[in-house]
């Protein structure tokens, strides 16, 4: 969808649908809609909310789904990063001035 947004794709609740990529959402949203008994019969991938799939498929299409690999990816990202952030930071933390003298 990102390489090309004018790729025609087929509508998980009315196959005579052909949407262009870059408004593939905004039919979905419509069409489910339309269409309520269709929408009843399908779930949505967790990774992709373009990934409409009979109920039954769900699992796994969530085993083989491609999406699936970009965000586990992208989690790895962000906590490597925070990790180093973490490594990488000063404490500014000052402690406060004491007043107390343990020696007397």
């Amino acid at each position: 969808d990102v390489l090309d947004p004018e790729r025609l794709i087929q509508c998980p609740y009315n196959k005579h649908h052909r949407i262009r990529a870059s408004r593939f959402p905004y039919h979905l949203v419509k069409c489910r809609k339309s269409y309520p008994e269709v929408a009843k019969e399908l779930a949505t991938c967790p990774f992709n909310a373009r990934h409409l799939v009979p109920r039954a498929d769900l699992s796994d299409h969530i085993m083989k789904c491609n999406d699936k690999g970009i965000l586990e990816q992208d989690i790895v990202n962000q906590s490597s990063g925070f990790q180093r952030e973490q490594m990488n930071a000063v404490s500014t933390w000052q402690a406060p001035p004491c007043e107390e003298d343990w020696e007397t």
